[in-house]
């Protein structure tokens, strides 16, 4: 039996030898132009047109994989960034659980997206390329069978040409050619109606292929969309709470840190204005000579004036109320008012010619009163008890010169202050200030102060280069 299949083997072979040196020998003779050649230009272009589809459709094929390599490349990337970003967000953190269930969402999302690709677009395209195969070989079985067909039929046209005519062999060559062009005949048919329809159906194949590409992608990115959304609206509220920590931090610390200096918010509402009594009613309070050196009787009126001026800055003028009980309460006449005189001590009218020099002063001036000043708001800017040409100013410690229009007290930087507006005034520690009213008080805000140096006051008597400062940046002298 061996035997048997191996001479079937070798006489298979050696037909299909043959045969493959006949269509050899019958190419060349139709190339050199002594034998006829089958020619069909409608198949060839059918041919053409087939080899075309099927090269596009092997490309197509291609970036289709690598289009699907690219999103598992991309799931994987999406993956780990969503788990870093999972494991890195702390517990306490907004939205710990809606963040790990958008890593998950995410995931899944990937993983459909990628396999929905692979099962409706790539695997309709694999099964539309699982023809050309088939097709190709059954073209090149055509175009061999041609060739057997045209070397029968160039056979039997040469037995009938000779000059010895050989019934047989012209009877055996007429079967030959017989049954070659049936062969041909048939695969020829079937191609010229299979090629066509698939031609025409590279057409179907493209439209199902990225319509149903084109509707994975618009599911996939709207889906991905609203979780980015819901990602984007996670980070802004972690960035709300991280501020609001921060701000927290901030003013605990801010409680005891160094004085800060801010410019404050709208001012409050200021207390209301001092009260001046009217020049009759000083003239009435103020003893017209007193003698400090003996024993002096200061006027009560004008001494709560001067001590409200230069102890506080904010405490605000006794109200008229307050200067009646006041004035109920002190003696109403010369004996209550100025007991040595009634003693017969000295007399107030001669006050002004003594020419004794007091204890302590140099040269024998004596004190001299002068009338009192007052200002806008009830405080002596002015005049009262000193040596002549010398009036000295309490609430100035002594400083020469006239006070500048409005002044209230002195201050002393104890800190320094760089100016970072126009309208403030710089300070450096030692530095001796003038605090001046406001010219319209709702200007002023609160923990400032409006001044000028004392120094630049003295050598130029100018207001002009006033300023505001923290009022926490000085101390009240």
């Amino acid at each position: 039996m061996a035997e048997i299949g191996k001479g079937v083997t070798a006489g298979k072979l050696a037909i299909s030898v043959q045969k493959r040196l006949t269509r050899a020998q019958e190419k060349v003779m139709q190339k050199l132009g002594k034998a006829d050649e089958t020619r069909d230009a409608a198949f060839e272009e059918m041919v053409a047109n087939f080899n075309k589809q099927m090269t596009e459709g092997s490309k197509l094929q291609k970036d289709m994989k690598a289009y699907l390599v690219a999103v598992k490349t991309m799931h994987d990337a999406s993956r780990r960034l969503q788990d870093c970003l999972a494991d890195m967000y702390e517990p306490d953190w907004f939205g710990k659980e809606e963040m790990d269930a958008l890593t998950e969402d995410t995931d899944t999302l990937w993983l459909d997206y990628h396999q929905n690709i692979t099962d409706k677009s790539l695997t309709s395209l694999d099964l539309y390329l699982t023809q050309f195969p088939d097709i190709k070989a059954r073209i090149a079985k055509r175009d061999r069978k041609m060739v057997d067909f045209d070397s029968a039929r160039h056979h039997f046209s040469s037995l009938q040409k000779g000059k010895k005519k050989d019934e047989a062999k012209i009877a055996k060559a007429e079967e030959e050619l017989g049954r070659a062009q049936k062969i041909f005949e048939e695969l020829n048919v079937e191609l010229q109606d299979e090629l066509p329809a698939l031609w025409d159906n590279r057409v179907g194949v493209y439209v199902n292929t990225f319509q149903g590409l084109a509707g994975h992608q618009e599911k996939f990115h709207g889906e991905m969309s609203k979780l980015s959304q819901n990602l984007n609206d996670i980070m802004t509220k972690l960035e709300e709470q991280r501020e609001e920590n921060e701000e927290t931090n901030h003013s605990d610390s801010a409680s005891s840190a160094p004085k800060v200096v801010q410019r404050p918010g709208p001012p409050p509402g200021r207390p209301p204005p001092r009260v001046v009594p009217s020049p009759d009613q000083r003239q009435q309070r103020v003893d017209p000579v007193v003698d400090p050196v003996v024993d002096p009787v200061v006027d009560p009126v004008v001494d709560s004036v001067s001590d409200a001026h230069t102890d506080s800055t904010q405490q605000q003028a006794p109200s008229w109320d307050s200067w009646r009980e006041q004035a109920a309460a002190e003696p109403h006449n010369e004996e209550e008012r100025h007991p040595k005189e009634a003693q017969g001590g000295w007399d107030p009218e001669e006050s002004n010619t003594r020419s004794e020099a007091a204890p302590g002063q140099e040269g024998g001036v004596a004190p001299s009163y002068s009338e009192p000043s007052w200002d806008d708001d009830g405080a002596q800017v002015g005049g009262g008890w000193g040596n002549e040409g010398e009036a000295q100013s309490a609430v100035t410690n002594g400083s020469d010169g006239d006070l500048p229009p409005g002044f209230l007290y002195k201050v002393k930087a104890v800190h320094e202050y760089a100016a970072t507006d126009g309208d403030e005034l710089e300070l450096n520690i030692g530095d001796d200030v003038l605090v001046l009213a406001f010219d319209n008080p709702d200007e002023q805000d609160d923990g400032w102060l409006l001044g000028v140096q004392e120094s630049h006051w003295l050598q130029k008597k100018d207001i002009s280069v006033k300023g505001v400062f923290p009022e926490n940046f000085t101390q009240k002298v």
